[in-house]
């Protein structure tokens, strides 16, 4: 009988995935186009280190780069009041001598935006041609 120094493994996972042994990282395989794993190799040789720890600390890099940030679009109550803050604001930067028609044109040409560019915005219908 052959008597083996086993490396004690920590307790099962819930999900049945194997054991990993303590004091180790765990060990994956993955598949990798032979482009990417071109580039893995290029970016490792220029870090001097190995595929394996160059792949290690992609992932990481990869995971702990800040996502981009995701704007929710207002509800239409909140768009409501959005567009009569930004009226205010406006109207209190405008020159307070213009006359009243251009004060509400001035207005009306910053909340909607130039004409050019309404196809574009996004919160706003899109009008059959």
């Amino acid at each position: 009988m052959i008597n083996r120094q086993m490396t004690p493994l920590s307790d099962t996972r819930r999900d049945h995935s194997p054991a990993v042994r303590l004091g180790h990282d765990a060990v994956s395989a993955v598949k990798l186009s032979q482009e990417l794993t071109a580039e893995i190799d290029a970016w490792a040789e220029a870090q001097e280190t190995t595929r394996s720890d160059a792949i290690g600390r992609l992932l990481a890099l990869g995971l702990h780069a800040s996502r981009p940030a995701v704007t929710p679009q207002p509800k239409p109550t909140e768009r409501i009041v959005i567009e009569q803050n930004a009226i205010r604001l406006i109207d209190q930067m405008l020159d307070p001598n213009l006359p009243a028609d251009e004060r509400e044109r001035r207005i009306r040409r910053l909340i909607d935006g130039p004409p050019e560019f309404a196809d574009e915005r996004i919160d706003l219908p899109k009008h059959p041609e």
